[in-house]
């Protein structure tokens, strides 16, 4: 297969390796991007694990919250430019977008799209969606949604960046007052600020840690380290690959002496209850998407010549 300078740079936007580590990677590996990802993290060349994908396309990430705190939604809505996103036309539509997610009965975007409009029931979702194209003049899209009920605890959102990234963390617990949602809001900005994968160890799938575990044993044994020491060097970094992914084994950002679980216990002692992490979804606005690249001077020649 025939390797680009297209998809040199594009392994090298996602890994941040060198340019000739890239180009060989994708040589060895045949063009397979993911495969050149893994390769070049055995070897030390590339945190890939923690970019996952291009962050690329143009949008907000906003959320709504009912006014007891059980229902809460997030949403993404995408546009073609990052003016649009500006735009309070556009905020204000994705603010309601985020609202109709709130009261929603669907569970795939192809069935919010269908379902009718709340601020106007004669209309779809979708209608409106097309309603706004026409208004703004680009090319909208939501791409994705997710609702939380909780039914004993507390949803809680964060938005950061304006909307560029947007966090819905439920907890648990008996007890719901200003310590909890502080804790929550603190715990959501934990979540966009690093990013993890997990709860707890207790979701990882064996799969995921046999894999983990089998990428760290081939990086020591690149590194040149001894066989007969490579085992304990490996459940080493294996222990501090989970912590890196489980919330709850992180260090709180706001403390670093604390993990979140150490600050989630104080937090149970002061409330009189018991503080849990049910689940939380983090969205980055245009996560895995490519970016139209476009040369705007060429744009405004072609029209004018147009």
């Amino acid at each position: 297969m025939t390797i680009t300078a297209s998809m040199v740079k594009e392994l090298r936007e996602i890994t941040g390796a060198g340019m000739m580590d890239c180009k060989k990677a994708l040589t060895e590996t045949n063009g397979d991007m993911d495969k050149a990802m893994e390769l070049l993290r055995e070897k030390g060349l590339a945190a890939a694990a923690k970019k996952a994908g291009r962050i690329a396309a143009e949008g907000l990430v906003m959320d709504a919250i009912s006014q007891e705190g059980k229902i809460g939604a997030l949403v993404e809505v995408n546009s073609e430019t990052d003016f649009v996103a500006k735009n309070e036309d556009f905020r204000s539509y994705v603010t309601a977008v985020a609202k109709q997610a709130t009261e929603t009965k669907a569970t795939s975007i192809e069935e919010f799209l269908a379902e009718p409009w709340k601020e106007n029931t004669s209309q779809t979702v979708q209608d409106v969606l097309a309603e706004k194209v026409g208004v703004i003049g680009e090319n909208l899209s939501i791409r994705r949604f997710v609702k939380f009920e909780a039914t004993q605890g507390t949803i809680v959102s964060y938005i950061h960046g304006g909307g560029r990234i947007g966090v819905l963390i439920e907890l648990e617990t008996e007890i719901v007052n200003d310590a909890v949602i502080e804790a929550g809001k603190n715990l959501a900005m934990q979540v966009a600020a690093v990013n993890p994968q997990y709860v707890s160890r207790d979701e990882i799938s064996e799969e995921y840690i046999e894999k983990e575990r089998n990428f760290l044993t081939q990086q020591a044994l690149n590194e040149g380290k001894p066989a007969n020491i490579v085992e304990k060097m490996v459940i080493g970094r294996l222990n501090k690959s989970l912590q890196e992914v489980c919330l709850v084994d992180q260090a709180y950002v706001k403390d670093g002496d604390l993990t979140v679980q150490k600050y989630l216990d104080g937090v149970s002692k002061e409330v009189g209850s018991r503080v849990t992490i049910k689940r939380f979804v983090r969205f980055e606005t245009g996560e895995g998407l490519e970016k139209r690249e476009e040369n705007f001077a060429e744009e405004v020649a072609k029209q004018m010549q147009g």
